[in-house]
């Protein structure tokens, strides 16, 4: 079968598509015949080497956390019911591959209704974006910017945002991310490309209530200025190329609720019950999961390239 290895930490081209054996399902695993790969940030990080000890990975390896396909072998242990079962496996690499071994710990139906790369779209960004919205307690008529509003954890959110009667902002880079982001339901979109954004929504709408930064750096410092009085500002991407650096003093002058990217760490409880809700909401159609680019598996390398340069409105996903 075709994996995409990775020997060497470095660009995009590093990727490299190679002929492997089909793997054998072990006790309590299942193989999985990939149908959809998801393309994280997280991945082109651990690409270049720089994920840090949290995400450090031995040389070499197969990348991808996460796919959706059908169940084609069970391990001793598991029922055979899951053969042909539509599901995706949440794992800790491997995904990059036309077939996957996974613990059957770590596999999720996929409801009818709902397309591979549509439920590839929610495996990871769907439970982060409801835990990242569920904790800031968004009530009606409030204020909300959304920043990039176009991502795959950042179009859910203006959904989210939408559902509770907030108004939302969304700030994208270009015309066609501008324009997803208001057939999501953004109120009002905003080019975080053009140098003065942050001084454009400021006469708009004044102050927001509530600020989702998933780019962190000066586009994320730009957006915390926009934060009123008692607002909330949420940290949860490094995009820009690192976190939001906000003064702990002028945020408690201001009454300003700060959470940054350490918040995903205490994301891991509950994260299956995040996962399975959005899935429904999905099928159920009350959010939209938006695949942006589909790329072949053996052009792994042209997806990263995409990702790394923001030509993505939505979610990059891997086909075999």
């Amino acid at each position: 079968m075709l994996v995409i290895r990775v020997d060497e930490f470095g660009g995009p081209e590093v990727l490299r598509p190679v002929e492997v054996p089909d793997p054998v399902a072990g006790p309590g695993e299942v193989v999985v015949e990939v149908e959809a790969a998801g393309v994280l940030t997280l991945d082109t990080i651990i690409r270049r080497g720089a994920a840090g000890p949290r995400f450090a990975t031995p040389l070499p390896y197969v990348p991808g956390r996460g796919a959706a396909g059908r169940v084609r072998e069970v391990g001793a242990g598991v029922d055979a019911g899951w053969l042909e079962r539509r599901v995706l496996a949440d794992v800790e690499g491997g995904a990059y591959a036309e077939q996957l071994v996974a613990p059957l710990t770590s596999v999720l139906p996929v409801p009818d209704g709902l397309g591979a790369a549509e439920a590839m779209v929610l495996l990871h960004d769907g439970g982060t974006a409801l835990a990242l919205f569920g904790d800031l307690g968004v009530r009606p008529g409030e204020l909300v910017l959304v920043l990039p509003a176009a991502g795959g954890a950042g179009s859910l959110l203006v959904q989210l945002a939408r559902s509770t009667g907030a108004r939302v902002i969304g700030a994208a880079r270009g015309a066609e991310k501008l324009a997803l982001a208001r057939s999501l339901g953004a109120d009002l979109a905003v080019d975080y490309g053009e140098p003065e954004w942050a001084d454009a929504v400021r006469r708009r709408v004044g102050q927001v209530d509530v600020v989702l930064d998933g780019v962190g750096g000066a586009l994320g410092r730009a957006a915390f200025g926009l934060v009123g009085a008692g607002g909330r500002y949420s940290n949860y991407g490094v995009a820009g190329g690192g976190p939001t650096e906000v003064d702990p003093v002028e945020a408690h002058s201001r009454g300003i609720g700060v959470r940054g990217t350490e918040q995903l760490a205490g994301f891991g409880g509950g994260r299956r019950a995040r996962q399975e809700r959005m899935l429904r909401e999905a099928a159920a159609g009350r959010i939209r999961p938006v695949v942006g680019r589909r790329f072949p598996l053996a052009k792994a390398a042209d997806a990263h390239t995409a990702l790394q340069d923001r030509e993505v409105a939505g979610k990059a996903v891997l086909v075999p």
